[in-house]
């Protein structure tokens, strides 16, 4: 008697398929690999010609011959994957026609979810590295300005008062201030000091008050007393007007400029 049997080809060769568009997957992130390497090489070549114009006059030949030698090879990549893409494209509406299995199509899922996180991965790192050299370029955009300044006196506790930045190293990520009020000793200079990014509030711009901070009432911030450049903990009675230390069993208020407020740093003591 004779058997019959149905359906061991086709999956067969539906596993076949999605074999072959894992490979093809993989060659579309071998292009998008590449693709990137040559950018790179083109955006050096760019920032040497900004940098030094002169270099183009001296061998503007070499310079042009190698550019047009990158963009020729990035137009080339960019084909390639789209032609990938395609393929891709195609190999997929050809397992959704094939009626590939339930299970099948569930690892093609968890396959480009898992591909998304690892490109999320990779690019969180891009974000955080450029908003640090954002964050760094603002660092030294303070130069000559007054900040507020932690530093740790003789006897090892925090106190915060105004500086004036002298200069900001990009490398070592430390400003170099100014204490510009000379101490009480008559012999004691102006006083310098290299503080980490950490150890720095910059104050809003004196003549925007946008740029300010709404503290509303109740909360804590520290404030430059009058007449002075230390800053106090202070909390906001109203607009500009802060309650103070105790004095006689009340707590007197001052008008401070919005200027020379700053909000509460964490774990401030």
């Amino acid at each position: 008697m004779a058997s019959s049997v149905t359906g061991g080809g086709g999956a067969g060769a539906s596993g076949a398929d999605v074999g072959g568009l894992l490979e093809k997957a993989k060659e579309l992130d071998q292009l998008k690999k590449d693709q990137d390497e040559v950018a790179g090489e083109i955006n050096k070549i760019h920032k040497k010609i900004l940098a030094s114009p002169e270099m183009v006059d001296k061998s503007v030949d070499t310079i042009l011959l190698k550019l047009r030698t990158l963009y020729t090879h990035a137009k080339e990549l960019s084909e390639s994957e789209i032609s990938a893409s395609n393929a891709l494209i195609g190999m997929l509406d050809g397992l959704l026609q094939s009626g590939a299995s339930t299970a099948q199509r569930k690892k093609i899922e968890v396959g480009e979810q898992k591909k998304k996180r690892i490109k999320s991965d990779t690019e969180t790192p891009r974000f955080s590295a450029a908003s640090m050299r954002n964050q760094l370029d603002q660092a030294a955009n303070l130069k000559g300005e007054q900040v507020a300044a932690r530093v740790k006196s003789d006897d090892e506790k925090d106190e915060w008062f105004v500086v004036k930045v002298i200069h900001f190293d990009k490398e070592t990520k430390e400003y170099e201030v100014l204490d510009e009020e000379p101490g009480d000793d008559e012999e004691t200079t102006q006083r310098k000091y290299k503080l980490p990014m950490s150890c720095i509030i910059p104050f809003p711009k004196k003549g925007d008050p946008s740029s300010a901070l709404d503290f509303g009432q109740g909360r804590q911030v520290l404030a430059v007393y009058p007449g002075t450049t230390a800053l106090y903990r202070a909390t906001v009675a109203s607009h500009r007007k802060f309650d103070d230390d105790e004095e006689d069993g009340s707590l007197p208020q001052r008008a401070v400029p919005f200027y020379r407020v700053v909000a509460l740093p964490e774990g401030h003591r």
